[in-house]
């Protein structure tokens, strides 16, 4: 009788909530897995982060919980969800003629939301379960500096804090201990300037691109009001839309919110000039921030303190190499924020590949170590496969919906399609429309589907738009023939106009 094939070894590069989730999935199918994280623990609040800001909060949505839940483990996902705010929609925020106005508009037909939820709650409740299993090391302060991908092995500097560098075997002074770990695959979840998508580039033919656009992002907070509530609607996600830039508040459990100024470069650089300037500009653009929401000396000195930093878009292929390597997370697909996506494809990653190394057989018990392996790279495969055309469409779904946020939501015309599509998806179920966020948001559906679904709807809604443009003129044509004395022209159509300005006002208040 054959023996049964040794447990794999698994190194998960990242200890964020991709590679978290990661280690989680792969704990569950009796690897060992060690987890190495060039940071501090996590948990610890003296820990800083890579970009030296508190975390944004995330939008979780059902991507993202689906991919939890698929870890089976009991009471993580309620232990997640109990610190996140539902929220329903967005609320747009303007003035017109001096007076302030805000208008909300829903996310669903059907009345889902999507998640805030506080980056760090999240990552500790992932690293408090992973603490919790048997078959799992994490390793804090531990930076990948090589890795041979033939011989998988890595190499890690292990970085104590209060630790003085030592001489290394040669003799050359400042060198940080360093450790070789050997692994059946390591997984590569340690973000968008990832080492691991550098080591694997040594050995794998990788296209990669890599994208700065021309905006940067500072971090502000609408405190609680005096009696300890939310200052505004904590069920939607506000958008004050400025055209070229716009500014975005999500709610926190705190009942504060965590607001984000995404503006071009050349911006940023006016409001450094002065104060006076800063302020001027949130009067202009942002009404209502400062300073009813934001007192003028704390929106100045957040953004004389906080980071001005650049956000990135990263594509490449394939996510692997060979049976020894896999990348996931902003490693493999760095997305703009704009969707509220980047942490949900993330955790999506973790679901898919796990379930094609499933489908491969992978954790077939009594698989020779060489059977495996074989398997192994046709899952990655499979993976590659699968993700490279999802992770693209999501970048650049990501960048087209920056110009929705800070300025289409504003327009009739996407005000229009809006209503027609979810009056659609409501009233006649059976045909399976839906709006492309709702596939985005609230579906598993894969996000190259979504992308062809939208189009082919595209046409469809165009065509019949076009039809009823058609029968329109038709009927309008017919009646002017067979009335010539009781109508002109120029009647209908001044009563056209009155009916298509009685639809538009209709939509604006949606």
């Amino acid at each position: 009788m054959a023996g049964v094939t040794p447990k794999q070894k698994v190194v998960v590069v990242g200890a964020g909530p991709v590679g978290s989730l990661a280690a989680l999935y792969a704990a569950s199918r009796g690897d060992d897995v060690e987890v190495y994280e060039l940071r501090g623990d996590l948990r610890d609040p003296t820990t800083v982060p890579l970009n030296f800001t508190k975390s944004i909060n995330l939008a979780l949505s059902e991507r993202g919980i689906h991919s939890i839940q698929e870890a089976h483990r009991s009471g993580l996902i309620d232990n997640v969800l109990r610190e996140t705010i539902p929220m329903y929609g967005r609320m747009i925020h303007g003035r017109d003629n001096g007076a302030l106005w805000d208008a909300a508009q829903a996310y669903d037909v059907h009345g889902r939301a999507i998640n805030a939820v506080d980056r760090g709650s999240l990552n500790n409740a992932l690293l408090d379960e992973l603490e919790r299993t048997p078959n799992v090391k994490l390793f804090f302060n531990h930076k990948l500096t090589g890795a041979d991908f033939r011989t998988n092995k890595a190499w890690f500097e292990r970085r104590i804090p209060g630790d003085t560098p030592q001489a290394d075997d040669e003799g050359i002074a400042g060198r940080v201990p360093e450790i070789e770990v050997s692994f059946d695959y390591l997984l590569g979840a340690d973000g968008a300037h990832s080492a691991s998508r550098f080591h694997m580039m040594k050995f794998a033919r990788v296209d990669y691109q890599q994208e700065y656009i021309d905006t940067l992002w500072c971090e502000f907070r609408i405190p609680p009001t005096k009696e300890g509530n939310f200052a505004i609607s904590p069920n939607h996600l506000h958008i004050w839309p400025g055209r070229e830039f716009m500014f975005i508040a999500i709610p926190s459990f705190d009942k504060s919110f965590t607001c984000t100024l995404f503006a071009p470069a050349a911006h940023y650089a006016t409001l450094e000039n002065s104060q006076q300037a800063l302020q001027k500009s949130f009067d202009e653009h942002f009404p209502g921030v400062c300073p009813e929401l934001i007192e003028p000396e704390a929106l100045a000195e957040q953004f004389a303190v906080n980071p001005h930093l650049p956000l990135i878009s990263i594509k490449c292929s394939p996510h692997h190499h060979s049976s020894s390597v896999v990348i996931i997370g902003d490693a493999a697909h760095a997305v703009l924020p704009f969707y509220g996506q980047g942490l949900n494809a993330g955790l999506e990653d973790v679901r898919v590949l796990f379930e094609k190394l499933d489908e491969h057989g992978v954790y077939d018990p009594e698989t020779s170590v060489y059977t495996r392996s074989v398997r192994r790279q046709a899952a990655f495969q499979a993976y590659t496969n699968q993700r490279c055309d999802d992770t693209h469409a999501i970048n650049d779904l990501s960048k087209q919906n920056y110009v929705e946020m800070r300025w289409g939501v504003k327009s009739p015309l996407y005000k229009l399609r809006k209503a027609i599509e979810e009056t659609i998806d409501q009233r006649l179920p059976f045909l399976g429309w839906k709006t492309q966020y709702a596939r985005i948001s609230f579906s598993n559906q894969r996000y190259s589907d979504v992308v062809r679904a939208v189009q082919d709807q595209s046409q469809m809604l165009g065509l019949g738009l076009s039809s009823a443009l058609v029968v329109g003129v038709g009927a309008l044509s017919i009646l002017l023939w067979k009335y010539p004395r009781h109508a002109s022209p120029s009647s209908f159509f001044q009563c056209g106009l009155k009916q298509l300005a009685k639809l538009w006002r209709g939509i604006a208040h949606r």
